[in-house]
């Protein structure tokens, strides 16, 4: 892995996932909560370690973890017997980082997982942690917000089916591929617009609006990118190069999208906007 995709990585494990966990209202989580960092410390050790025996342990402790995860979402759908647009989305936020997980043993093993090749499996890790956890997990909560508004509702189912559609196009062919990344970049922008124009209020502190604002600008343009990316493979159309997407879209995404939307969402709490007593968890 790259120094820069590493960083974005060890962001997803150690600041996004954890923080987002917090906006989970399941109680059932709260182990998971607080086994976090020591579940997700290992992993981020063993990106900077040779491929290898113990570079691989380290990642299945973390895999373990994001395993422990997924496991929730059944345990969640049996509680909550719902599949509304926002509980799907968070359902996705469950289980989308045990791809990762999986991705990260097998590249560290230096197995081509299911043929595709090392550098695929690298990127597949902070891709699942940011499009796949934090996308999703947005996409419920902006739903929420919006007492499911049609837009709210495309927007949570979208995002959950952009993603998979992208991960099937890893099996299939490049043109599924650019299906997910469309189905995927509408999900996103929808929760950029009403992010932009139903979750930022004027009556929220600076901070909050500011991080708002940001993570939902970020969004037009980083999934431009995305897109640009999947036609191009599709179609061999000329396209930004692997590198010159981790250092745009990647680093846009995880710092622009991901960290500024769950700060945002962090600060969204009952003393600051009644509006939010109930609609800030998931």
């Amino acid at each position: 892995m790259s120094v820069l995709v590493n960083l974005i990585v060890m962001l997803g494990m150690l600041v996004i996932v954890p923080m987002g966990l917090r906006l989970f209202g399941s109680p059932g989580l709260t182990r998971i909560r607080r086994l976090w960092p020591l579940l997700a410390a290992p992993g981020a050790v063993a990106l900077w370690l040779p491929r290898g025996p113990a570079a691989t342990a380290l990642a299945a402790v973390y895999a373990a973890g994001t395993l422990a995860l997924a496991l929730h979402a059944p345990a969640r759908l049996a509680r909550t017997r719902s599949l509304d647009p926002a509980e799907i989305a968070v359902l996705t936020a469950l289980a989308t980082p045990s791809v990762a997980g999986l991705a990260l043993v097998a590249e560290r093993s230096g197995h081509e997982l299911f043929g595709f090749d090392l550098e695929i499996l690298a990127l597949t890790v902070p891709h699942f942690h940011f499009a796949g956890f934090a996308a999703a997990l947005v996409a419920g909560l902006v739903c929420r917000t919006t007492a499911n508004r049609p837009a709210g509702r495309f927007a949570a189912l979208s995002v959950p089916l952009g993603t998979l559609l992208v991960l099937a196009g890893y099996f299939v062919d490049d043109w599924a591929e650019l299906a997910g990344a469309v189905v995927l970049t509408a999900g996103m922008w929808a929760v950029a617009l009403l992010t932009w124009q139903d979750v930022r209020d004027d009556r929220q502190d600076r901070t909050t609006r500011t991080l708002l604002a940001v993570s939902a600008a970020v969004l037009v343009a980083t999934m431009l990118l995305a897109l640009s990316w999947a036609l191009g493979e599709a179609t061999g159309l000329p396209h930004p190069g692997l590198t010159w997407m981790a250092a745009t879209h990647g680093l846009g995404n995880a710092l622009g999208f991901a960290l500024c939307a769950v700060l945002a969402w962090r600060r969204l709490d009952r003393r600051l906007d009644p509006r939010f007593a109930k609609e800030n968890t998931v």
